[in-house]
């Protein structure tokens, strides 16, 4: 069977999906003055650029990798990063958790100066209102020391007094292309998934960074909730936008976040049209697709 996929454009500034804001740090513009700031070093490898306060903070976390099926989780923290101007707060450092020959270094030009972009999780804040802000830290999955990386996520949890933590992730399924994105997930509280109309998540099998720091946060005594959106396996194109609406609408729901989806909205429309026309034109797939309704139908 074939795998349906399409390269997609990116704009001017070579951003994909919800991604103005990109988590470059330019620690100038950071300490507002000429001369870069030291950051604060925390612990071995994290280290944080400001100290703010942030009494009723949540953090919101999404790897890149295996924990990010079709960039939906990543897309999805990417577009509330815009949503709310997020500044950046803290980064840990990668020389420890990664193998470079796996996940390397990244080269480009600005104004004709080539910089050298290491694989880092970097952390930003922003206010959602009057009162609150949520700290989101996006970044790739570590190959290395999981555990001391959790250490090092939960020094900044600790140094910033957070309670509550949201784990985003995407994954592939036996799921119809043009049906709504169906989340599911897991809570410390099992009650809170119930209200947000979230299926409990009955995975069995391989985990990734995401689902060990849940259990980590989980054991510390955070307030924890993991959502994941069930992408068809069949559609390989990326970064798919349906995907990452299904995670900002539950999270929106579960923060109480004010948030304008409706450019999301229209991409995944987009995007939901071209696949619409690849499938159609492939009639293995049509037939692969037509079984998997007549599969769901009988459930």
């Amino acid at each position: 069977m074939k795998l349906v996929g399409f390269s997609r454009s990116l704009d001017e500034n070579g951003r994909g999906i919800g991604s103005g804001a990109d988590f470059r740090y330019d620690l100038i513009h950071l300490c507002g003055g000429g001369a870069a700031c030291d950051p604060g070093a925390v612990s071995d490898s994290l280290r944080l650029f400001v100290r703010p306060q942030l009494p009723d903070a949540a953090l919101l976390l999404a790897f890149e990798g295996w924990n990010d099926a079709g960039q939906a989780a990543t897309s999805a923290a990417r577009f509330v990063t815009e949503a709310i101007r997020a500044v950046p707060l803290a980064e840990i450092d990668c020389e420890e958790f990664f193998d470079f020959t796996v996940t390397r270094p990244m080269v480009s030009l600005e104004d004709g100066v080539r910089q050298l972009e290491w694989p880092h999780l970097r952390f930003g804040y922003g206010a959602v209102d009057a009162t609150r802000e949520i700290v989101v830290g996006l970044g790739s999955e570590p190959h290395l020391r999981w555990r001391t990386f959790e250490e090092a996520c939960l020094a900044l949890v600790r140094e910033l007094g957070l309670q509550r933590v949201v784990v985003l992730g995407a994954y592939l399924a036996d799921v119809v292309y043009s049906r709504p994105v169906a989340v599911t997930g897991l809570a410390s509280d099992p009650e809170l998934l119930e209200r947000l109309g979230v299926s409990s998540s009955g995975y069995e099998g391989p985990t990734g960074i995401a689902g060990t720091l849940v259990d980590r946060f989980r054991r510390e005594g955070l307030d924890v909730v993991s959502l994941w959106a069930g992408l068809p396996h069949y559609i390989t194109a990326s970064p798919n936008p349906r995907g990452a609406l299904a995670l900002v609408q539950c999270l929106a729901q579960l923060l109480d976040l004010k948030l304008d989806t409706e450019g999301l909205r229209r991409e995944a429309a987009r995007f939901e049209e071209k696949i619409s026309e690849l499938v159609s034109g492939d009639p293995e797939l049509v037939e692969y697709v037509r079984q998997l309704k007549k599969r769901e139908f009988a459930q």
